[in-house]
């Protein structure tokens, strides 16, 4: 079973991969600015996604600054996010279940104080 950091990061490439599937031409620093992550972050994860043959660089022909690249997922890189997806998914309803049953607790027990007055408690 993965820890925590192990799933931060497994959602951090998960929502990489979406963004990118859907605007190849995204900067690292828009990238960065989307997901509230660290550019440096979003480097280390995107050289990751290119040696794993998940993600392929191509020049984006529509900008004037011939240096900037489009993050292009390759049919690898889709079977991963699909794979990425169920996981983010199942891990989300279980986060949402245990949400759902932590506030239903919290609106019984205030419930329950609603028809119990609380004792006053006299101030010297």
């Amino acid at each position: 079973m993965p820890g925590r950091q192990e799933e931060l990061q497994e959602d951090v490439r998960f929502r990489i991969l979406r963004l990118l599937e859907d605007n190849p031409e995204l900067s690292q620093r828009e990238l960065a600015d989307a997901l509230n992550v660290s550019l440096g972050g979003v480097n280390y994860c995107l050289k990751a996604l290119l040696d794993k043959g998940l993600v392929k660089l191509g020049n984006f022909s529509a900008s004037r600054d011939k240096r900037r690249y489009a993050y292009v997922l390759t049919r690898k890189g889709i079977a991963e996010k699909a794979a990425l997806t169920g996981r983010f998914l199942k891990r989300k309803m279980a986060e949402y279940e245990a949400l759902k049953t932590e506030i239903e607790a919290l609106q019984a027990e205030m419930a329950g104080r609603d028809e119990t007055p609380m004792p006053r408690v006299k101030r010297s």
